[in-house]
């Protein structure tokens, strides 16, 4: 859900403008099925790209009485036929109306937060759009996981920004964090996921240790979400 199409780019996925993406897909012309691309990586991946097309989307589907539901009923229709494991969403570092159609789609978020002084102030506007979301369009929606990210131990910064995240939000912040890192930065530009690029570095080290981290939480989030249905 990101114009950029970033997380595209990291996976080896074409997506120039004019190319089948997700864009075509909240316009109703296209379906998952598709636009979606297997990834060149890893075979169990599969990926609907972004492109820059998605920046007038939401100029384009503005007026529409069900636009914050574009991607969940899309979604839904795809998940009908298709079985899988995980779905998970890109999006901008916005608010606007892409970021709410994802959250409208989804039943948990993982926050990732730089560990910079701004990342505070946007973190609080972010939770108020999250509670306003879940009040009126979602209320199954839980923030499960918050991901300290180009993190450098060696700043004062970096470790007031996470102990403070860590105060506010204990039981979902990783212990696990991300540094900040060359090969980290590298790694788009190959068109490569840093876990491809340099298996072996911290970086890629680091992103293993958060999703075992996390798996070892999905007991506790899978709950979480079936109290807050079961609050509906």
């Amino acid at each position: 859900m990101d114009p950029q199409g970033n997380a595209s780019t990291a996976l080896g996925i074409m997506h120039s403008s004019g190319q089948p993406s997700v864009y075509d897909v909240l316009e109703g012309r296209l379906s998952i099925a598709e636009v979606m691309q297997p990834c060149p990586d890893f075979s169990s991946l599969q990926v609907v790209p972004a492109s820059i097309d998605l920046s007038g989307a939401e100029l384009e589907v503005a007026d529409m009485p069900d636009r914050t539901f574009l991607l969940k009923r899309a979604l839904d229709a795809h998940l009908a036929d298709h079985d899988l494991d995980y779905v998970i969403i890109d999006c901008p570092p916005s608010l606007g109306l892409l970021v709410i159609n994802a959250m409208c789609a989804v039943t948990e978020m993982l926050i990732p937060i730089q560990a910079e002084y701004y990342a505070l102030e946007g973190l609080g506007q972010l939770i108020n759009t999250i509670g306003l979301v879940q009040e009126h369009y979602n209320p199954a929606l839980i923030v499960s996981t918050m991901l300290v990210t180009m993190f450098d131990r060696r700043t004062l910064l970096s470790r007031e920004v996470f102990d403070e995240v860590k105060k506010h939000y204990p039981t979902i912040v990783l212990d696990t964090t991300i540094p900040r890192t060359v090969k980290i930065s590298e790694a788009p530009s190959f068109n490569q996921t840093v876990i491809r690029y340099d298996a072996h570095g911290v970086g890629a080290i680091s992103y293993g240790e958060a999703a075992l981290e996390i798996a070892q939480r999905s007991p506790m989030v899978l709950d979480a979400i079936d109290k807050r249905k079961g609050e509906r």
